[in-house]
């Protein structure tokens, strides 16, 4: 016979912790369970809804009914105004006789919410970070640290230096007044000031899951005041009286022989004199400078705690500071690099940036620094802020090379090829570009892939990655970023070299090709025309072999036109159209002459015969007699063309 026992629990629900968006499992199982399993938040029941409260088993997620034992439960995206508070697992009664109903004692679901930077309190004054906590020489300091709007709240320790040192009481924790989910945590400290900590750093550091350091300190310098007496000693007969003065002001400051400055501050400086005086007469006055020394303190820091300036335009801060000595300025800028949470900017009262880029973008401190007795005093401003916006920026991370940098890989390896770019707004375009190919941010093709844009840990900067699989030595190239916003454009490259067996020479771009095809097909256009002209203008190798000088035909013809001249005044025949084709032939004879000089080819007479016949047989024998050459006579068709328009001109001649 077997023997069920009463219902018990294996294992009850624990304290958790979430941030805000993750997951949660509060685990309930019960041993010999026969009841039904239920939860509740605040003393309020809570139902099973897919996506946001279920059941696990171990039959999967999203179970609406539990399973066997196991009655835990899964909060999915946990958020502090729904899910935070004490929760506890239920489980009814086997039967309403056996009264086993479960419940488990309440614990507290907490979803994280980062508190805010600690800040320190003197005697209920804020003492900004970096700042100096101002005590009497052997007086007892109390400083406060509070940490406000944490869930759950912040845990706090202290540190004298390096020495970590314990509260006057355990911290005291309670929620917030506007708040009731979010609490404050606060820890007192008393330390007795004296000469040999003054100077000390004075540290609170809040402990918290939340913090991406998960931690965060604030800091002061102890600065206890010192105490002052000048004595002045008088020889006098009968005893004489002392009085003290300050320079530039009436009153008496002592008549004791003493004068004491409990304690001694800056509005102390300045000119005493002491005076010694009886019955018999007044002594000379005695002086002394009192020099008060003091830490610096930060007046102003701006212009204000936010500066927005365009991309690649000026901007400018300046700090404003006191202190005894005059103190020394630096500008610092939070950034993100591990090991190296500061970069110095300048070192001047006012920083001034010519050219503001996506690398300037942060929060910035002004520190004032003096020397005290060989130790260092340093001031610290709030932070200010400089928010950049304009066109993307691709961050060169390194110089020198076409391309920027590269990255090497060996051949069949796979390459990741990443830059980063800043942006503000947010870039509406990524793509990598190389050869005649582009892909844009979230697509592929073969081996190529390129992933979505990711935030980087700086502000408004994201990261741009190319995949390329099985690399080849084709692939060694640069590779274009390309990123657009609404404020413009920015395109950088990262090269690949591939290190193979063989080195190949770095494949042109499709662009390059174009363009020395083209200027070769430029060049080619110009010297045809080139040719062309030279031809038609007989200019350089295309000159006619035959030609000879203006002034050579010239001289030539002007014989010929003087002898037939004299020959046609002889016979007194001598008219305007004889004239002109005498001319007319004497040109074409003296150009024929020329051409007969140049060449070693037959005479043109021998070319260019008059047939027997050729003239007409009706001509008068007086005109033939005064032209014996006409008959077999040679001579070019233009010339016989002259001479036979002269016979039909001339009229025939009486006998």
């Amino acid at each position: 016979m077997m023997t069920i026992g009463l219902q018990r629990f294996a294992e009850q629900p624990k304290y958790t912790e979430v941030n805000p968006g993750q997951d949660a499992l509060l685990v309930c199982k019960v041993i010999d369970k026969r009841g039904v399993c239920s939860w509740q938040k605040d003393n309020k029941p809570v139902g099973i809804y897919p996506k946001k409260y279920e059941w696990a088993s171990q039959y999967g997620i999203g179970q609406t009914a539990h399973v066997g034992g196991d009655c835990s439960l899964w909060v999915r995206a946990a958020q502090l105004e729904f899910d935070d508070g004490l929760w506890e697992c239920q489980v009814t009664a086997s039967d309403f006789t056996t009264q086993d109903a479960l419940t488990s004692q309440p614990v507290r679901l907490v979803v994280r919410v980062p508190p805010q930077r600690p800040r320190l309190e003197h005697e209920g004054v804020h003492v900004p970070p970096g700042h100096n906590v101002t005590v009497d020489s052997g007086a007892v300091a109390t400083v406060k640290c509070v940490s406000h709007y944490g869930n759950p709240p912040a845990q706090l320790k202290w540190y004298l230096g390096e020495q970590e040192i314990s509260p006057i009481h355990p911290q005291t924790n309670s929620t917030e007044p506007d708040n009731p989910r979010t609490w404050s945590a606060a820890s007192v400290v008393q330390i007795p000031a004296n000469k040999e900590r003054h100077g000390t750093v004075l540290k609170c550091l809040a402990l918290h899951e939340s913090y991406s350091a998960r931690s965060v300190a604030v800091e002061a310098r102890l600065d206890g005041k010192d105490s002052l007496i000048l004595r002045c000693v008088a020889d006098a007969n009968p005893p004489a009286s002392i009085v003290w003065r300050r320079a530039g002001r009436s009153e008496i400051a002592s008549l004791q022989e003493s004068l004491q400055l409990r304690p001694v501050g800056r509005r102390d400086a300045g000119l005493y004199t002491c005076q010694a005086q009886n019955s018999v007469g007044t002594s000379d006055t005695m002086s002394v400078q009192l020099d008060v020394k003091y830490a610096p303190k930060i007046l102003s820091a701006g212009p204000d705690r936010l500066t927005t300036a365009p991309l690649f335009s000026p901007a400018a801060f300046e700090c404003v500071a006191e202190g005894n000595p005059t103190p020394t300025y630096k500008w610092v800028q939070r950034i993100s690099t591990q090991g190296k949470p500061f970069l110095d900017r300048g070192r001047e009262a006012r920083l001034v940036i010519d050219n503001v880029t996506y690398d300037y973008q942060g929060e910035y401190e002004c520190r004032a620094t003096n020397f005290i007795n060989g130790q260092e005093r340093t001031a610290t401003s709030d932070p200010i802020a400089l928010q950049v916006v304009g066109a993307p920026q691709v961050l060169r991370t390194t110089s020198g090379g076409v391309a920027g940098h590269s990255v090497s890989v060996k051949k069949g390896d796979s390459a990741t090829l990443s830059l980063i770019v800043c942006a503000d707004p947010r870039p509406r375009h990524v793509a990598w570009e190389w050869g005649s190919l582009r892909l844009e941010a979230g697509s592929g093709i073969g081996r190529y892939r390129v992933d979505d844009v990711t935030q980087d840990s700086r502000e408004d900067c994201y990261l741009a990655t190319l995949h390329i699989d099985d690399a080849d030595l084709q692939d060694q190239r640069p590779y274009y970023l390309v990123v657009e916003n609404e404020r413009g454009t920015d395109r950088h490259a990262i090269s690949l070299r591939v290190e193979g067996m063989f080195s190949v020479v770095e494949p042109l771009e499709l662009s390059y090709l174009l363009g020395i095809a083209g200027g070769c097909l430029a060049a080619f256009l110009i010297l045809i025309c080139l040719c062309i002209y030279a031809v038609r203008a007989r200019k350089c190798c295309f000159r006619s072999k035959y030609y000879k000088t203006d002034s050579y035909a010239t001289r030539e013809a002007s014989r010929c036109i003087d002898q037939h001249t004299a020959s046609y005044q002889k016979r007194g025949c001598v008219s305007s159209v004889a004239a002109g084709l005498c001319a007319e032939l004497c040109l074409e004879k003296a150009d024929l002459k020329s051409r007969s000089d140049s060449t070693s080819v037959p005479p043109l007479d021998s070319i260019y015969t008059t047939p027997t016949g050729f003239h007409h047989h009706h001509h008068h024998p007086h005109h033939a007699a005064h032209h014996p050459h006409q008959n077999g006579t040679p001579g070019s068709p233009e010339a016989m063309k002259v001479r036979m328009a002269a016979m039909i001109l001339q009229p025939p001649t009486r006998v």
